[in-house]
Formats: C-alpha cells, structure tokens, sequence
C-alpha cells in the first residue's frame, strides 16, 4: 500500500533551568552571584530526504521529541544545549498544522528544512539579576516550556508529466514501455491503487519523469472512489497526457466526464496543458473511434495522439513530443513556505482574561512564559513575578475584571490564590 498521509506529533526541548550559585574562594569570603544560565532546549525540524518515497515509516513512529536543555551550575557555566530532533520526509511533502488546517511548507529539495516546534529558552542564573543595588540576588529561573503540535502531512508525487484517464486505459501498460517501472497491470479496473513513477529516457542526454497515477471515476473530486488521494498527485505535474480507452463505449464521453472532475477538484489542475492519446490502436474499436476522436480534439484545439501501448506504435513519437513540449512551459514559481512555523502572536504583550467556573484565566504568549519560568518557591522570584504583572498591566486588568482576595487565577499551568 502506497502511504501518502500521516498525521505526527512534534516535541521541542524544554529550556534548562538557572542556577542560584556563589563565589566561594579562599580570600574571597563574600563574593557574588556565579550561577550560569540553563542550556536552550532543542528544536525539531522536518528535513527533505531523496531517499525516502513514502510516508510509510510514520505508520510505526509518530511521536518526535528534541533534548531538553542542561542546567546551568556555578562559576557560570551555562548548560548544555539540547540535541535537536531531525524528522525525515521524501521529497513533495506538504505540511499542514494538525488543528488549524495552516499551510506551514512544502519541502521540495534534498536536505531542506523547516522548523516545525521551537526549543524553550533557557533560564537566566542568579548572575543575571545582579545590579549595584542587588549584589547578591537569590533567585534564578526555570526554563522555558518545550512546544508541541500535531502535524498533517501529505505527500505530492514530483513528477513532470502525469498519465491521467479512467481505470483500465492502459496507463500502467504505457509507463512500462516506456521506463524501467514495473508497475502491476491486470485486465480489470482500479489494477493501479497507487501511483507510480517511472524515468523516460528520450535520448542519451535527455529524460524527464512520467507518472501513472489511479484511474479516476465521476465523484473523486468529492473523494468517492480514490478521489483526494489521486488528485493530490497530479497537482505536482507540469502538464498531463488523457490517455483514452480505445475498446471502451464511448472514449469522448470519458473524456469530459475526467475534466470535469479535475475543474471541480482545482480551476489549477483543470488549466493544466494535456495531450489527448487514444491507446489501443491494435484493437478494430479503438481505429473506429480514431477520427472521432481527431475531429473532437481539433473542434478544442487540443494535441491528439493515437498509439499502442502494447505494440509500442506511435509510443516514441508520443515521449518526444511530451518531452518537447515539457522543454517549452515556463518554469513554475515555487510555493512560498514558511521558515519558521511555530509563531507567535501578533503581539506577544497581549492577553485576555477569563470569568472560569472555579477562578479566572489568564491568557497571552509573554505572561504565560514570564509565569512558567518564575520559581515561586523562591520569595525574591515571587515577588518579581508580581512586578512583572503590575507592569505588563495584568494585575490592574484583573482587578477591574472582578477579581477578589482569595480567588485562583490560571496563567498557563500555574494556579495562584489572587492577595490584596
């Protein structure tokens, strides 16, 4: 089975926490602060990886976690970093945020990478908070918390040209003239459950990639059938050849019914150039339909090509020209990614707060890490942590909001009884 989605969780590192130290030496006998900083927490990275083709191995392993940082300790000695986490993807990976349904990247070359969750800070030492008027601080703080998310990715076949047409055209018959792919060919629709790739060497110095993808039916835009799972895939190419089913009633018909599937999929994938090819030439169907076809094809001023997959006739001329006329469109402007995905709000000094059944919730990117990184064991901490509210303008919001003595406010994971 061909594994084209995958749904991943991603863990930063935590921030190590600071160190509350001091100077202890011979002839020094009362010296100063010397606790160091607490090392950053790893980040995760998704990275692009030619040698992967699927998402398979997302099947046995969904959960990725960065090292956390060390701790700081004394005579200033900041902690070790966190080891960061690399999360291999193959090449046309497309990354959505689980919850959101956000476009976060699309990793297209080898070894790019993009940053999927962000490694906490790490936790200032007691040498940090020394100043002229406090030389001998007594506090330090704990390290910012790791981030984690749910991660939807979808794989998007890179390929130059796509073979579209309905089950049974011969489609997977024609990337096995052609290319050294081998897919499964059998005489009974959907033979083809997964795409296929295939290399077409025109001439010795000149190839490009030819995909066979599942035959489509009247609903797949709407996912009946394989629907999403193959449309996804002919996004990726640069043009598509329709081949057409010679032996089948109606070749026309089928051709509509596929376009109108695409146009209702994507105006994009509708817009695409194609190559009509009407396959099956060897068989007396097929050479009827021929000039009907011809006719149509000129009427929509479309390419029309008329070969044997199985013969091979007409199949040479017809890689030529796919090649020729891929030699002739305009590069693709790459989709915009983003380089770093975890972001914060707009303005991180913003917050809210909320009436809860039991207390009062505050919400916001800075006072929820001012809060998880204040060590409230430690009074100095504590009370540094009050000032910080009192100018950030939490503690008068929240006074106005209603608050009385005795009530619990939520910030992030910390509960505090609310005194006068």
């Amino acid at each position: 089975m061909f594994f084209d989605e995958a749904k991943i969780q991603v863990k930063s590192g935590k921030g190590g926490d600071g160190c509350i130290a001091f100077r202890r030496e011979k002839y020094v006998p009362f010296g100063g602060p010397s606790g160091g900083n607490g090392g950053r927490g790893g980040d995760v990275y998704l990275v692009a990886d030619q040698n992967l083709n699927t998402l398979v191995h997302f099947k046995q392993r969904v959960h990725f976690r960065a090292g956390d940082g060390g701790r700081g300790s004394g005579k200033n000695q900041q902690g070790k970093g966190g080891e960061d986490t690399l999360v291999p993807v193959p090449l046309g990976t497309v990354i959505f945020d689980a919850d959101t349904g956000e476009f976060l990247a699309d990793l297209l070359e080898d070894g790019q990478r993009v940053l999927v969750a962000k490694g906490g800070r790490g936790g200032r030492g007691n040498t940090a908070f020394a100043s002229p008027t406090h030389q001998a601080p007594r506090m330090a703080e704990h390290g910012e918390p790791f981030q984690e998310r749910w991660l939807r990715l979808e794989l998007k076949l890179i390929a130059d040209v796509g073979i579209i047409g309905v089950p049974n055209a011969g489609k997977s018959t024609l990337l096995s003239v052609v290319s050294a792919a081998r897919p499964k060919i059998a005489d009974y629709p959907f033979t083809t459950l997964q795409p296929n790739l295939g290399v077409v060497q025109v001439d010795e110095t000149q190839s490009f990639v030819l995909a066979d993808l599942p035959g489509l039916i009247e609903g797949a835009s709407e996912g009946t059938g394989l629907g999403h799972q193959f449309l996804r895939h002919v996004e990726r190419t640069r043009f598509l050849i329709h081949l057409l089913d010679g032996a089948a009633p109606d070749p026309l018909a089928e051709y509509s019914a596929i376009n109108h599937e695409l146009a209702l999929f994507s105006e994009q994938l509708a817009a695409k150039p194609q190559i009509v090819v009407l396959n099956k030439m060897d068989l007396p169907q097929a050479q009827a339909w021929w000039p009907v076809v011809q006719e149509a094809m000129r009427e929509r001023e479309v390419e029309a090509y008329a070969i044997s997959a199985v013969t091979g006739e007409g199949v040479k001329a017809l890689m030529q020209r796919a090649l020729a006329l891929l030699r002739s469109l305009p590069p693709e402007e790459p989709r915009i990614e983003a380089p770093v995905v975890f972001r914060p709000a707009e303005r991180e000094e913003a917050f809210t707060i909320e009436r809860e059944a039991s207390g009062w919730r505050v919400r916001g990117v800075r006072v929820e890490r001012v809060a998880a990184m204040t060590p409230f064991v430690v009074p100095e901490a504590a009370a540094r942590f009050q000032r910080q509210l009192r100018a950030m303008g939490v503690e008068q919001a929240l006074i106005e909001a209603g608050v009385q003595p005795g009530d619990m406010v939520r910030i992030g994971d910390r509960e505090l009884e609310w005194q006068a």
